[in-house]
């Protein structure tokens, strides 16, 4: 047997497997994949567990959302319904005072009607005098004046009293 390269490549060879098996690099390499694999499990299961997390964060948001969209729509329903009470009370208040107004109206041109009536009346009345006192003057002499006159206050006096 020649002892050429290759000899010493085998044994070259045979001695580095004899080191690696002597510093247990194959155990601790397996330690270090074991280590590994267990970190990265590790952080499978945080991933796991932040997922989770995050849909139950996702889902209260969501039913926050819904109940806060909820309680805006109540919210605009009852600005909605105040508003229409708001406007019906106004439209209610106007036409009072509408009507109010209609009321006085009527009364103010009934009095004036009354008033203007009383006026020609009063008119009537200054007018026939003055004309009963002309026509008096002219047919009646002193005496039957005196007796008409008697008579006129006599009348007067009764009615006042």
């Amino acid at each position: 047997m020649a002892l050429d390269a290759t000899f010493y490549a085998l044994v070259g060879l045979i001695l580095f497997f004899a080191l690696i098996a002597y510093l247990k690099v194959p155990g601790k390499i397996a330690e270090a994949l074991d280590a590994r694999a267990d970190k990265i499990g590790n952080e499978l299961a945080e991933a796991k567990r932040l997922r989770e997390e995050a849909q139950s964060l996702v889902a209260e948001y969501q039913r926050k959302r819904k109940d806060a969209e909820a309680e805006a729509a109540n919210i605009v329903a009852a600005a909605q319904r105040e508003a229409e009470r708001l406007t019906a009370e106004a439209k209610q208040k106007t036409e009072d005072y509408v009507a109010r107004r209609t009321a006085l109206s009527e009364q103010k041109i009934k009095q004036a009607e009354s008033d203007a009536i009383n006026a020609v009346r009063a008119a009537a009345v200054d007018l026939a005098i003055s004309a009963a006192e002309k026509v008096l003057a002219t047919k009646a002499d002193a005496s039957a004046q005196e007796t008409l006159f008697e008579q006129a206050l006599g009348e007067v006096k009764g009615r006042l009293n």
